[in-house]
């Protein structure tokens, strides 16, 4: 079984290798290609019908586009996980479009032109979408331009361009279906109610209080070595309490796994070390660090003039990524001497550095500015905004500067704060700012252009009361070695042998899931669910793509059953997984197998409870059971809003029975079984709640939870009735359902 499951683990190699080139074009040309065919796997369905591949497709690509733009915008990287999360948003988009048109048609909502005009400015009592009203606020007055809405709307009415053209009529049918799904949802609200009743019984469910006492026969306090269950016992209780509704479950599938981590040996570490210390020694030597961060330093490669290199502790909010040094090294870092080699030490990611002390950035500066907006390549833009930038700078003083900041500036991010930049540092920007700031003596006006425009600056302090050092960097991280990696996959190999071997001694299903646990226990590893659910095959807390879809596949594949094991660990980045499908779900009351151990756990519970029961036996009085459960008595406070007990747990059953009516003050309860344990209660007070004229405020409150929930819930509940079905990550794993 090793052998052929090296040679399958190759063949997953070169699929990937090919697969990577090959994902784009199955997601976005395949189906317009060959057709709708069943045999050939779909998207998904709704109502047992095929999702539109071209209505998915057209979404996805709305979506990565805006999403990307915005991660460009914000400077930030858009990842494989990003992508997947668009789409998503496109799946969402696409069921909603399909399941709530058959909604609109069946009510005959429509969105006049009228209508759709008043949503789009904002009138006749819309509001204006956040979307249109950002794009078109005028930034020196930051008030919306309608006339510029006006315009842009014109000129793509008038514009000839086909990818124009088409963009606008995509963006006019978002804005309808947007009114279209407000509309739908607004007349689903005019149908909820709460009634006075509700609002009442709202009130005192939240204002009438019992304190109380009670002792508790905590379920925590017996230990499993005091009490024990036979398998016999939790077979019994699962045939009497499956079919109850708390138990029912989901159709869907499960893999239970654990991990065998790609980590260096010592032999590694003490190799790596020996080398740390040898590349300490030619870089203390070095006269060219620049070229020797370049042949010696892992990316990123920390060397750059200047003092773009300031590095400051973990944790300062200035700090910017990767540039930062531990907490603790604070002193060694600030005492240095230039030239000084610090480390080796290890950063917050875990890689190991060795920096040396090239400069200290020592100045902090203070400014404010007036930005004129023109961005380089626009000459027109560029020769208005020097024009207007000239002219300004001969009239403002110290006197009248805020005051031109607040009509001029178009820097959103100082003119709120009169145009002010304080205790920056010469690295923190660009660079002819930066020098303005830290050349020009104090009080100094005057216009420097950068990439943004041209600032109108007035130099307003400069302070050298701190130090930070401007380091070179050479980076390595400590890696498993080759040899490493092959001892550990023979490991996970003859591990996955072992268990096979041992899996086949065992008959029964429940048996077999038992024993992956315990031998996955006895290795020194620990076992855990991956759970998929029919409706959307999905798989979370993997670092790669192939080894989600390697689990897809293992749960889904046609001849797929319980006890399965996968026939070669599975790579998924640093770790080796050794998985099993441990679960294949029908709607409905579960396989003892996918519930072994809650069933084990409540049936231990109840056997607990029945043994604190006998204890108690007929004893009411407080002090008495809390000697003979060798515990205490305790006091809280009692709401039937929160049903959660101080000094016990959750416990909304329990709660439920002391608001039943049947305890009145000073009285004691039975014995009841809680969730956390069983109870025995005395109600020393019940605290009335106040008269009150009305409940509309409670009334209010219900009505807006209801309103603001039926969104959500109306979707789910079509998606319910409609049988939505994901088949998408199924269908990138190369499934066909």
């Amino acid at each position: 079984m090793a052998i052929i499951g090296r040679i399958r683990n190759m063949r997953y190699l070169l699929v990937g290798i090919t697969g990577l080139a090959l994902l784009t074009f199955i997601l976005t040309g395949l189906f317009d290609k060959i057709g709708s065919s069943t045999d050939r796997g779909t998207l998904g369905t709704i109502d047992g019908n095929e999702v539109d591949t071209a209505i998915y497709n057209a979404k996805l690509m709305q979506f990565e586009m805006s999403d990307r733009q915005q991660f460009q915008q914000q400077q930030r990287e858009y990842t494989d996980r990003d992508m997947e999360a668009s789409a998503d948003k496109a799946w969402t988009a696409t069921v909603d479009e399909i399941i709530l048109k058959a909604e609109y048609e069946a009510l005959g909502l429509a969105v006049s032109e009228k209508e759709f005009t008043s949503f789009l400015y904002g009138e006749e009592g819309f509001t204006l979408l956040p979307e249109i009203q950002q794009a078109f606020t005028d930034p020196a007055s930051g008030q919306f331009n309608s006339a510029q809405l006006e315009k842009y709307i014109q000129e793509q009415e008038k514009s000839t361009d086909p990818t124009a053209v088409d963009n606008w009529k995509r963006t006019k049918e978002a804005i309808r279906s947007q009114r279209m799904q407000e509309k739908y949802f607004q007349y689903l609200g005019q149908g909820a109610y709460v009634t006075k009743l509700e609002a009442k019984n709202e009130y005192l469910a939240k204002n009438e209080s019992k304190s109380v006492s009670f002792v508790m026969g905590a379920y925590r306090d017996i230990t499993d070595d005091q009490m024990k269950i036979s398998d016999k016992e939790v077979r019994a209780f699962y045939e009497k309490n499956k079919d109850k509704p708390k138990y029912q479950v989901m159709a869907g599938r499960d893999v239970k796994y654990f991990d065998v981590s790609i980590v260096p040996s010592k032999s590694d570490s003490t190799t790596f070390n020996r080398e740390m210390k040898e590349v300490k020694k030619k870089f203390a030597a070095s006269t060219n660090d620049s070229l020797f961060v370049l042949e010696n330093s892992e990316l990123p490669r920390m060397y750059a003039s200047g003092n773009m290199m300031t590095f400051r502790p973990e944790g300062d909010p200035k700090a910017r990524e990767g540039l930062t040094y531990p907490v603790a090294m604070d002193t060694v870092f600030k005492t240095a001497t230039i030239g000084q080699l610090v480390g080796p030490y290890t950063d917050s990611k875990g890689a190991t550095r060795i920096a040396k002390v090239v400069n200290f950035n020592t100045t902090v500066m203070k400014v404010r500015h007036i930005l004129i907006s023109a961005q380089k390549g626009d000459a027109a833009k560029v020769a208005s905004a020097k024009k207007l930038s000239d002219s300004l700078v001969k009239v403002v003083n110290a006197g009248n500067f805020e005051e031109f900041v607040k009509k001029y500036s178009e820097d959103p991010g100082s003119k709120d704060k009169g145009g002010v930049y304080e205790d920056f540092m010469d690295y923190e920007m660009v660079t002819p700012f930066s020098d303005f700031a830290k050349s020009k003596p104090v009080g100094t006006i005057g216009v420097v252009q950068t990439d943004f425009g041209f600032h109108i600056m007035e130099v307003l302090d400069r302070k050298s009361d701190v130090r930070f050092p401007v380091l070179t960097v050479v980076q390595k991280t400590l890696n498993a070695s080759e040899q490493t990696k092959l001892n550990l996959r023979d490991k996970a190999y003859n591990l996955l042998s072992k268990i096979d071997r041992e899996l086949n001694k065992k008959e029964d299903i429940a048996d077999k899931i038992i024993l992956f646990d315990t031998i996955a226990r006895r290795e020194g590893y620990y076992s855990r669910p991956a759970k998929m659910f029919d409706e959307s095959p999905k798989v979370q807390g993997f670092t790669t793509k192939m080894a989600a879809q390697s689990l897809l596949e293992l749960a889904y594949n046609d001849e797929a059953e319980v006890g399965d094991l996968c026939s070669s660990p599975i790579q998924d980045d640093n770790r080796l997984i050794i998985a099993i499908v441990s679960s294949i779900r029908e709607k409905g009351a579960p396989a003892l197998v996918d519930t072994y151990e809650r069933m084990r756990t409540d049936a231990l519970n109840e056997k607990k409870a029945n043994s604190i029961l006998k204890k108690i036996g007929s004893v009411t009085n407080l002090n008495v059971l809390a000697k003979k459960l060798k515990t205490e008595v305790k006091e809280a406070t009692v709401t039937f809003a929160s049903p959660s007990i101080q000094g016990g747990g959750y416990e909304p059953e329990v709660v439920g029975a002391l608001f039943s009516g049947k305890f009145k003050d000073n009285t004691s309860s039975k014995a009841t079984v809680g969730q956390s344990g069983v109870y025995v209660f005395r109600v020393n007070k019940t605290v009335k709640a106040p008269a009150a004229k009305n409940y509309d405020a409670e009334q209010m409150q219900l009505l807006g939870q209801i309103k603001g929930s039926i969104a959500n819930a109306s979707r789910q509940a079509l998606q319910k009735k409609l049988n939505v079905m994901d088949n998408r990550a199924l269908l990138a794993a190369g499934i066909v359902r």
